[in-house]
């Protein structure tokens, strides 16, 4: 077992570090971190925490376009190891910290589609849970008239419409979650 030393620790410490980025790349950042339901701290980290990564990106962005107005200042919190690998990158490829950081970030973008992508295919399989909860509540009526509310049949339709109904109630919280990544 590889030992842990003093240093290991250090480059795991947190430290802030100000970006001047587009707001849609802030947005981005915030947007895939509420989504998928981890910290921007973790995204940034692994997105920026292997200098060769780094580098790979910077040589296969050629062709980015940077948008240079509508750029605002963001401090982030980030690992001091990912804080080093983005400085230690922009020098070496000389390029800026806060392009290397835009860059990164813009990774998250098929991340972003695919989620939204989710999102849709949620909203539409929320419809057809509705759908099915509103036959569940007919058959429930039916069973009601044909057997009596103390049947036991009728008291098990009685609970399976009453899960169906908590769980729509449930994806319709995540929807609402989710209702962000479609202004995105």
């Amino acid at each position: 077992m590889k030992k842990i030393t003093a240093d290991d620790l250090r480059k795991k410490q947190s430290v802030r570090a100000t970006f001047k980025l587009p707001q849609q790349t802030i947005s981005l950042l915030s947007v895939v971190a509420r989504q998928l339901g981890v910290k921007q701290k973790s995204l940034l980290d692994q997105l920026n925490d292997n200098p060769k990564t780094l580098s790979q990106l910077v040589q296969d962005s050629h062709g980015f376009v940077r948008d240079s107005k509508d750029r605002q200042q963001k401090t982030f919190v980030i690992s001091r190891n990912a804080l080093l690998s983005v400085n230690q990158t922009a020098k070496e490829e000389n390029i800026s910290r806060d392009l290397l950081i835009e860059l990164s970030i813009s990774r998250l973008l098929p991340v972003a589609a695919n989620e939204l992508e989710k999102h849709e295919k949620r909203k539409a399989l929320l419809e057809d849970m509705v759908e099915h909860l509103q036959q569940g509540k007919r058959i429930l009526r039916k069973a009601d008239t044909l057997l009596g509310e103390d049947d036991p049949l009728v008291e098990m339709l009685r609970k399976q419409v009453s899960l169906s109904q908590k769980h729509i109630v449930e994806i319709q919280g995540l929807l609402q979650q989710g209702m962000e990544i479609e202004g995105w």
